[in-house]
């Protein structure tokens, strides 16, 4: 993935845009010519589509449905024509100019060398602009489509080539027809005891495809979809037993994105994954929806309790939802590390109706891992994910509960990757991020005073915000002051090690004013391993 680094003149080119009449009037077209800029900045152009733009940049739900709002395509049209507005007027001088082709929301950065080049020889800026893409490291596909060129005389071997074509071709298409049936039979019959497979597309949708090896599964629902993260999730498949149920759109509390938790599967039940060799982690996603303080049916803890197997092994026994998440309409992921298929190439879940109630399940992911050892959690408190200079990937803001997000720009001293230092949480909030239990874990805590000392729009400096940070309800930092120990605009990096989860798999860091608000820029989460 191209670094940040590579691209000071377009980020300053962007910067120099965004100010003017034009765009200061339309934000949600300044907003998306952001989002698709850093994205692509940040080695994310993959990620460029309608559907993030409109969840990530234009702040619509979770469940927005590009085929009954157009609102992305209305927009990126508007901001097609103030780009050429733009520099037909105030940037007509620019060394690089910004270009959204038709067809595509990826950005281009044609120089006044390729624009030249273009009318020289006659081709479009769209075409010199894909050709300069590919030279830069294939970030962008683009490429001219060249005209129609005149065919060539069939020579006499093509002649007699096509001449046998002419015979030939019917012959195969009949055989084709013959065979099509079966073909059909034998790729969509459902292998014996299991669900087929679904395609998880919509009408009018696009495919929803996982990078290989990644299963990530919505319990009880009809159609796949891409979440918040851009991560692909499919239709409920692999299963056995157990019926599909939804409920209403409602809050769910520390939810990434809540339509994970709109459909269940209710049981008994089981899936049956297929799985290449390997070890893989393992992450089960609840929310109890019925039952509940706020529900019309009431109840609370103990009104539903079930046990989960692995392969005929115990993950989850006497498992209460509202126990552990704390309460209703509350994500409650549970994660396990080291998961292995069986034998016969399966991971066998089985959800067991043995204590109270019925079982269920919102949705599952199964991810490839490393052994004794859960993924890498990166979060960077921002709307949209981002890719370090290092290659890490930071995600989107998740697993919090309270605050407020905001963007900053200023530069930021004593790091090299800006971006993880320039937005921040603020308020009084709190992260519960879920973690296999059988383990310790690193916590890195990332901080920059945006705000206050001097020349800065708050003006005071040390003693204008403290705060303190709590883990698992023990004091991590007491009167905690970033400006008193790092300075006004500079990175500071506050890491602890050998972090034992709580009881129910979450290291839970709450953040507590004491005088204003308290902040975190980023916050990263790495497995020591089991021992």
């Amino acid at each position: 993935m191209p670094a940040e680094s590579g691209f000071r003149e377009e980020r300053a080119e962007l910067e120099a845009v965004l100010p003017s009449a034009l765009f200061a009037r339309a934000p949600n077209i300044a907003q998306i010519l952001r989002y698709i800029c850093e994205s692509h900045f940040g080695g994310r152009s993959h990620e460029i589509k309608e559907y993030n733009i409109a969840v990530e940049a234009l702040g619509r739900p979770a469940d927005f449905d590009q085929t009954r709002d157009s609102i992305v395509r209305v927009e990126a049209r508007r901001l097609r024509q103030r780009l050429q507005e733009y520099y037909q007027q105030e940037g007509a001088d620019h060394e690089i100019h910004i270009n959204i082709p038709p067809g595509t929301y990826a950005p281009q950065f044609l120089r006044r060398r390729d624009r030249h080049d273009a009318l020289v020889a006659g081709t479009s800026p769209r075409a010199a602009a894909g050709s300069a893409s590919r030279d830069r490291g294939g970030e962008l596909e683009t490429a001219a489509k060249s005209a129609p060129a005149t065919p060539a005389p069939l020579t006499p071997t093509a002649a007699k080539r096509g001449s046998l074509w002419r015979w030939l071709g019917p012959a195969l298409l009949c055989f084709a027809l013959a065979a099509a049936p079966l073909v059909w039979f034998r790729t969509r019959a459902p292998r014996p005891g299991l669900s087929a497979p679904a395609t998880g597309a919509s009408p009018g949708a696009q495919p929803v495809t996982s990078p290989e090896g990644e299963v990530r599964i919505l319990a009880g629902c009809p159609t796949g979809r891409h979440d918040r993260h851009g991560n692909a999730w499919s239709a409920d498949r692999y299963y056995v037993g157990g019926e599909a149920q939804s409920v209403s759109p409602r809050p769910i509390a520390y939810a990434d994105d809540r339509t994970i938790y709109l459909h269940r599967r209710k049981g008994p039940f089981s899936y049956h994954i297929p799985l290449k060799k390997g070890i893989y982690e393992l992450r089960l996603h609840f929310a109890e929806t019925f039952f509940g303080e706020n529900s019309a049916v009431g109840g609370g803890e103990s009104s539903r309790v079930f046990g989960v197997r692995a392969n005929g092994k115990d993950l989850l026994t006497r498992f209460d939802v509202i126990g552990d998440a704390g309460g209703s309409d509350t994500a409650d992921v549970r994660v396990f590390k080291d998961i292995q298929p069986a034998a016969d190439g399966l991971l066998h879940l089985e959800f067991l109706n043995n204590y109270r109630d019925m079982p269920f399940l919102n949705g599952l992911e199964v991810l490839p891992s490393s052994p004794g050892r859960i993924l890498p959690i990166r979060i960077v408190a921002r709307e949209s994910g981002y890719t370090g200079q290092d290659n890490r990937v930071w995600s989107a803001s998740r697993y919090s509960r309270g605050g407020t997000l905001i963007q900053r720009r200023d530069p930021i001293a004593n790091t090299d990757d800006e971006l993880l230092y320039q937005s921040e949480r603020f308020g009084n909030f709190s992260y519960v991020i879920p973690v296999a239990p059988n383990s310790r874990y690193t916590a890195t805590l990332k901080f920059c005073e945006n705000w206050y000392g001097p020349g800065r729009p708050g003006g005071l400096g040390v003693g204008a915000r403290v705060f303190d940070v709590f883990f698992n309800g023990r004091a991590l930092l007491n009167g905690f002051d970033v400006f008193e120990e790092a300075g006004g605009l500079r990175a500071l990096d506050k890491t602890f090690r050998g972090l034992r989860p709580n009881a129910q798999g979450k290291l839970v860091f709450s953040f507590v004013p004491t005088v204003d608000y308290p902040i975190v820029n980023a916050i990263e989460v790495l497995d020591e391993g089991s021992g």
